[in-house]
């Protein structure tokens, strides 16, 4: 497992991109105080959803307007095309861990 950082760094609503190595990043959200872990690349134009905005439990790529379900990776506006890899999360003694 990898230290993601503490929860603290990530507020309600918000975003962390996390450098995993050799050009990959996940972006990790939180949505109501619950964490989630997925890609942080787009799958229509390769572009950092970091970049992007998120609302609710959706991320917005900030190129094309794609869209895509944090909890589930599932895209769920065009031009956004197939799934976000998703990752386990888990919390212990308020620091984030990524399991890979």
């Amino acid at each position: 497992m990898i230290d993601a950082g503490s929860i603290n760094e990530i507020p309600l609503g918000k975003t962390k991109r996390l450098e995993l190595g050799q050009g990959q990043h996940v972006l990790i959200c939180n949505i109501g105080g619950e964490f989630f872990a997925v890609d942080d690349r787009c799958t229509h134009e390769d572009s950092s959803l970091y970049l992007g905005c998120l609302k609710g439990e959706i991320i917005h790529c900030s190129l094309h307007g794609g869209q895509f379900n944090v909890k589930t990776g599932a895209a769920v506006a065009e031009p956004a095309e197939g799934k976000l890899k998703t990752y386990q999360l888990h919390i212990q003694n308020g620091q984030l861990y990524l399991e890979l």
